[in-house]
Formats: C-alpha cells, sequence, structure tokens
C-alpha cells in the first residue's frame, strides 16, 4: 500500500475514532486516524472531561460553604473562575497529552486536517486523498441551535459556557436534558440564580418519570428555579443583560442563556456521498454498517444516546468486525447513563414506561437514601428504583438518585445486562456503610427479604 492507504481510514479522532484506531492497531491492522481539531474530541476538550472538572469545582464552593454543618470552620469568599479554570484545563492537557503518546505508540498514523469524505472509502485533507480498504465515520456532534437565535458573549451553547471567565449572578437555562441540568446544577453551586425553561413537561424526559421527579425536587430545594412545559418565543441581548420571552407572555431575564436544545450530528463533511441520512443521523444497520460497502459508522453519528462511552464502545466493535471477529453488539439501553448533576442521576436499562410497553406485568421496588448511612454523612436525598419483568422475571432497568450514586451504575449495569434475577443480587455482601448497600437493598425487597423496606 502507499503511504495513504492503509487497513483502516478512521474520519474523527474523538472516543468512537481513537476507541477504533487503537482496538484495530491492537489486532494488526495499519491505521490512519483523521482529525481537524483535537485528539480526544468532544468529550476530553469541550464535554465530557471539562464539564465534570467545573461541576467537581461547584462542588468544592457547595462543601466550602457548608462546611460548619460538619462542624469544620471554613471561610468562603467566592469563586476565582481564572483559577478554576487552570485547574479545568490541566486535566484536559495532561490527558490530551497522555492519549497522544498512547496512539503514537501503536503506530496509528495521525493527519491534522479538515477531512471530508468522498465515497470509495477515501477522505480528502488539503487535496491528499487517504484511502482505506475499510472506512470509519466518527465525526461526533455539535451543539444544536434554535432558529432565530443569535449567539453572542451573553446567548452561549455548552462550548462558549465552558469558557465564561465570569460566575454570573443570574442563569438561564434552555433545556432541561443532561446538558441543561449539569450547567444548571454547577452555576447554582457558584452562587448564581438560576432558571430552568424545558418544552416538555418534565426534566431529563429520558429518564424513567420517578428520576425526574426525584432531580426537580432536590433543585428546587437547591433554589433552582424549574419551568417545565414552557416555550421560549424569544431572547436578546442587551448590554450585559439577556432578555427572554416566554411563549405564556412572561419575560425572564439574566447575565447568561445557556441554550442547551440537545446536539446534533456533523455530517458536513460526508453528506453528499452514498452515505444515507434519515432525521439528521446515519442509517446503519446492527452492525454500525452504513449503505456504502465496507463505510462504517459510530458514536452521536447513529441514533441513540449521545454518549461518550457509547462512541467508545462502538469503535471497539466496529475494529472487531473488520478484523474479522465477531463482536457481539451492546444495545443501547445496556448502555448506562449518568447526569453529574447535584444530586447525580443514574440509569441503565428500561425505564417503567418501556418495560410496560414490553412485559406483561412488572414489578417496582424503591427505596429513600434516608435510610442509607452513608448517604447521610453526604448529607445527601435521592433513592433507588428497581424494576423487573413480571414476578419471578429478571431485573430490567435500575434508576438511582443522588450525590455520587452514579458510583454504583457499574453493579446495576452487570444486574440488567446478565438478566440475573433479584435472589442472584440479593445473595451478594454489600460493604458497609457504603451508598451501594440502598441497591442491595431493592434486591432483598424485591427478593421478599428486606429488612428496612415496607411493601
Amino acid at each position: 500500500m502507499s503511504a495513504t492507504e492503509s487497513d483502516v481510514v478512521i474520519l474523527g479522532g474523538g472516543s468512537g475514532g481513537y476507541a477504533c484506531a487503537l482496538r484495530a492497531a491492537q489486532l494488526g491492522l495499519s491505521v490512519t486516524l483523521i482529525e481537524a481539531d483535537k485528539i480526544g474530541g468532544t468529550c476530553l476538550h469541550r464535554g465530557c472531561v471539562p464539564t465534570k472538572a467545573l461541576l467537581r469545582a461547584a462542588e468544592v464552593a457547595e462543601t466550602t460553604r457548608a462546611a460548619a454543618s460538619f462542624g469544620v470552620q471554613a471561610a468562603y469568599s467566592g469563586i476565582d473562575m481564572a483559577g478554576v479554570h487552570s485547574y479545568k484545563n490541566s486535566i484536559v492537557q495532561r490527558l490530551h497529552t497522555g492519549l497522544r503518546g498512547l496512539l503514537s505508540n501503536k503506530n496509528i498514523t495521525i493527519v491534522n486536517g479538515l477531512g471530508t469524505y468522498v465515497g470509495e472509502r477515501t477522505v480528502v485533507v488539503e487535496n491528499i486523498p487517504y484511502t482505506g480498504k475499510a472506512m470509519v465515520l466518527a465525526t461526533g456532534s455539535t451543539p444544536r441551535l434554535l432558529e432565530g437565535f443569535e449567539l453572542g458573549a451573553r446567548i452561549v451553547t455548552s462550548d462558549q459556557a465552558l469558557e465564561i471567565n465570569f460566575v454570573p449572578q443570574s442563569a438561564i437555562v434552555l433545556g432541561g436534558g443532561v446538558i441543561g441540568v449539569e450547567f444548571a446544577s454547577l452555576w447554582r453551586s457558584f452562587g448564581a440564580e438560576v432558571t430552568i425553561v424545558e418544552a416538555l413537561p418534565r426534566l431529563l424526559a429520558a429518564e424513567d418519570s420517578w428520576s425526574s421527579r426525584q432531580l426537580e425536587k432536590a433543585l428546587r430545594a437547591r433554589g433552582v428555579a424549574v419551568r417545565v412545559a414552557t416555550r421560549i418565543s424569544a431572547a436578546k441581548q442587551v448590554g450585559e443583560q439577556v432578555f427572554v420571552d416566554l411563549a405564556g407572555g412572561d419575560t425572564l431575564v439574566a447575565d447568561v442563556l445557556l441554550a442547551a436544545v440537545g446536539r446534533t450530528p456533523n455530517i458536513s463533511g460526508f453528506a453528499n456521498t452514498e452515505i444515507t441520512i434519515e432525521n439528521g443521523c446515519v442509517v446503519t444497520d446492527g452492525h454500525l454498517r452504513t449503505t456504502a460497502p465496507d463505510v462504517y459508522a459510530v458514536g452521536d453519528l447513529v441514533a441513540g444516546p449521545q454518549l461518550a462511552h457509547r462512541g467508545f464502545q462502538h469503535g471497539l466493535y466496529v475494529a472487531e468486525r473488520i478484523a474479522g471477529l465477531e463482536p457481539t453488539p451492546v444495545p443501547d439501553h445496556l448502555i448506562p447513563r449518568v447526569v453529574y448533576s447535584h444530586p447525580e442521576v443514574a440509569s441503565v436499562g428500561f425505564t417503567e414506561q418501556e418495560a410496560r410497553g414490553r412485559h406483561s406485568q412488572i414489578v417496582t421496588a424503591t427505596y429513600d437514601l434516608a435510610g442509607n448511612a452513608k448517604s447521610q454523612i453526604l448529607k445527601t436525598s435521592g433513592g433507588v428504583k428497581v424494576i423487573r419483568a413480571g414476578t419471578a422475571g429478571p431485573v430490567v432497568g435500575v434508576h438511582l438518585v443522588g450525590d455520587r450514586i452514579g458510583e454504583s451504575i457499574g453493579e446495576a449495569q452487570l444486574t440488567v445486562a446478565w438478566e440475573a434475577l433479584p435472589t442472584d443480587v440479593a445473595t451478594f455482601v454489600h460493604a458497609h456503610p457504603t451508598q451501594n448497600e440502598s441497591l442491595g437493598e431493592v434486591m432483598l425487597s424485591l427478593a421478599g427479604r428486606s429488612l428496612h423496606i415496607h411493601r
């Protein structure tokens, strides 16, 4: 093969792209990875990692203000955003350096430049064609913009919100999904007055309605204003303020408006080829193959949850398929989901509504974290909800709400993915005191052995 030919050409170096590159190289394939910006993509540079760093800083701020309730004398004098960004950026830089080194050690060819897929498993970068025996599209997504909204210094998407160099005294968050809830939570922890405006009837509409209620209750208790079933008709920046007109006639005023209404698959580099696009997403089969021969698509390009670890798993799966292996695809409902707000929301499997649509009968059990020792030590509220199929079937959904509760999603995923019965999990010993005990307690309840839940 020539210098611009390889076994696999990957367009996009985010979670799905670099995972595919590493696994393909591990399996002995020659790999070319093309990235227009920085290796690591949105997750590392404009999404998961920097957002969670900000949320950690927000947690420290909130804990410091509440130090006296733990018997600790601490002085809180505000937020140094330059220092916060320095902390955040140092984490991103270390991870980016490590990732580039990892790819280099695997002899993966990295091409920095804007690539355009032109068909026939070929991407052109600055008039140079790169062709693979197989092609993987991994270009991710970008923040969705509402028609008629003009971005500016005070009307921003999550990309710009990550770099704001001041703490707004007031903020309006348009969208009550994952991104909106996380930014609303961190800004509130930083001391801002926050209002969430969501067009749908509840926050986190993709999650179980029980989780939505738990989260909304907790956010309201923290002073976050929540307006659901509410649409925005117009927004404009005047000076250093944003005026937001609601469809019902009210007007809200704040220092910042965050447009967090979802993300759009980035198909601009191949929308006019043989790749079939439906509803903005690349059409794939059950093996992530597109309508073009030997061309695959992964991550946010494929309809479903827009999660970095889903893209990562897609990348691994496609690399193994290209190498001639027969990996088992992971269905979307088995991809764990965590919202890193205060409190956190985590889930895997089906919601109660989804489970009722798939099974003639279901049984649910819940446990309030008020009865969990570690949760009381952390001063968090929330709970655990588990759904099983029928009265003797496996666990098909687990939903968790509470600070740091996302750390329990690993056991929850194993339980649902392995179609475990509550009686199987009830025999596990859960360390005390941990929040993980709350999951064990619900399993004991469904197994008819609960000591702490009255049913």
